[in-house]
């Protein structure tokens, strides 16, 4: 099993569509006992929530956010941890909104030592 999650900062590699989490986007997630759960902003969302549960390697989880128009979504996602060649975690994740149609797959990665962080997440 990969390292625990508690404390990191990850953000996506690519941006998605307008609207959504992207390059600019800050998770910031924490993780106790099979749980997880997580606070992130930057980019198009304001603010966002994430909770969910860990077994192993795999997170499933359910998040929902505040975006700077104004609307709101909500969705599910599994997520599987690994780990990157230097060392930092990398979620390879499959998503779907509840909210509203659509589904995909995106790659978060933990931030590089000295990176800032961005978002007051």
């Amino acid at each position: 099993m990969a390292r625990s999650l508690d404390g990191l900062v990850l953000s996506p590699v690519d941006d998605q569509a307008p609207g959504q989490v992207g390059t600019r986007t800050r998770f910031r997630y924490h993780e106790e006992n099979g749980r997880i759960w997580a606070d992130y902003a930057g980019g198009d969302v304001v603010r966002g929530h994430l909770v969910g549960t860990r077994e192993g390697d795999r997170l499933d989880f359910r998040y929902v956010q505040l975006k700077r128009d104004g609307g709101t979504s909500s969705g599910h996602c599994v997520s599987a941890v690994g780990e990157l060649p230097d060392g930092r975690v990398r979620l390879t994740e499959t998503w779907e909104w509840e909210s509203r149609e659509g589904s995909g797959t995106s790659v978060v990665e933990e931030l590089p030592a000295g990176a800032p962080e961005g978002s007051d997440v």
